[in-house]
């Protein structure tokens, strides 16, 4: 297991992380190295609970806050070439430069912007808990920050939240829901050369498709935000042989949907856009979308620390992230971090380094200093 050295810069602790691999299940040599650099400093009392670190002040500042990341990656890549994208490749300087490799966008940047801040702040004027979970890019039933919640609830009593997710240092308000369904259509097995015997389960599924194809989804407005809704296939299944007129077939929709809607509302429109079809329909998966909240006090003045002298405004987060756990504890919190999105989870992720760097600077003067 290799030390982090969390005096380094941000950018420079964003290449460690990342060259210690740490797919989703595989997070225990990160998580070893995460504790090992924290107990390091009596400013902190820090916890482990299986491969996630939990680390806090505790100086009886009126506010608290909550800056989380997980430590977890998608499986590695290997381009046409033969090379791994691990370990990090460094194009330029540390300060302006771009870090290649996986995880160094989502969202080893933003765990690197954490960890920094709880090895230096020694004296922040916000208490501050650090959270470092494992699991977070596989199902939701994995993911370790709701059982976290669970079982450690006295470490989540806090004011506000900051999700470190990459969002280019643009504060993203809220988040869509989640909802996946599976619609099963139900037919007679018979010979394909005698398929009149026969009713073809594959061909039943066919409206649901058009269905799908003609859908307008909503474009709504929830506290100043604009979210966009999506209503997709995104799995089909179904056939017997060659020979064989099938009898079943499924298809997998993946409902994302505004914060206007709770998950029920969004189940009874799922069941409402298929109700005149012969398909049996079966919620598979679901999380809850979160409200901005960018008008209470502390998350403006977030937006107003974080955001000052940039062009841009904050927008809504498109997709499911753990804000909405915090948001159902009643912490409102915000996603905010270094790193493109939209490279997440490619081949050739990357991370701008002068981001990193930048947000390290912007999240240290939010967060204060008593002396």
């Amino acid at each position: 297991m290799s030390g982090l050295d969390l005096t380094q810069s941000a950018a420079r602790v964003t290449a460690a992380i990342v060259d210690i691999e740490s797919e989703s299940g595989n997070e225990k040599a990160l998580a070893d190295a995460v504790e090992e650099a924290l107990r390091q400093y009596p400013h902190l009392e820090v916890l482990r609970d299986g491969d996630s670190v939990l680390a806090r002040t505790d100086l009886g500042r009126a506010e608290r806050v909550i800056l989380a990341g997980h430590l977890d990656t998608v499986p590695i890549a290997v381009d046409s070439t033969g090379r791994r994208n691990v370990p990090s490749l460094l194009e330029g300087d540390w300060e302006t430069g771009t870090l290649r490799g996986c995880g160094t966008s989502d969202m080893k940047a933003g765990v690197a912007v954490q960890l920094v801040l709880a090895a230096t702040l020694a004296d922040p004027g916000r208490d501050v808990t650090y959270v470092f979970y494992e699991c977070e890019e596989v199902e939701a039933e994995r993911n370790s920050l709701g059982r976290l919640i669970r079982t450690r609830p006295e470490w989540f009593a806090a004011d506000f939240a900051v999700l470190l997710e990459p969002s280019n240092n643009i504060v993203e308000g809220g988040c869509q829901g989640t909802m996946r369904a599976r619609l099963t259509f139900r037919g007679a097995r018979s010979h394909s050369a005698r398929s009149w015997l026969g009713d073809n389960a594959i061909h039943k599924a066919g409206a649901a498709l058009r269905r799908l194809a003609e859908y307008r989804p909503r474009r709504v407005e929830v506290e100043g935000l604009e979210f966009r809704e999506g209503l997709n296939a995104v799995g089909i299944t179904g056939g017997v042989a060659g020979n064989v007129i099938p009898d079943e077939c499924s298809l997998v929709v993946n409902f994302r949907f505004a914060p206007d809607r709770s998950q029920a509302d969004a189940e009874r429109h799922v069941r409402e856009v298929f109700a005149d079809l012969d398909a049996e329909i079966a919620v598979t998966d679901s999380a809850p979308a979160a409200r901005p909240g960018l008008h209470l006090p502390l998350a403006a003045e977030f937006v107003s620390a974080v955001m000052a002298g940039m062009p841009e405004e904050p927008t809504a987060k498109f997709g499911w992230t753990d804000v909405a756990r915090f948001a159902e504890l009643g912490v409102p919190g915000v996603n905010y971090g270094p790193g493109d999105g939209s490279l997440a989870h490619k081949p050739d992720e990357t991370v701008d380094l002068e981001q990193v760097v930048r947000c390290a600077e912007r999240m240290r003067s939010w967060l204060g200093s008593a002396s």
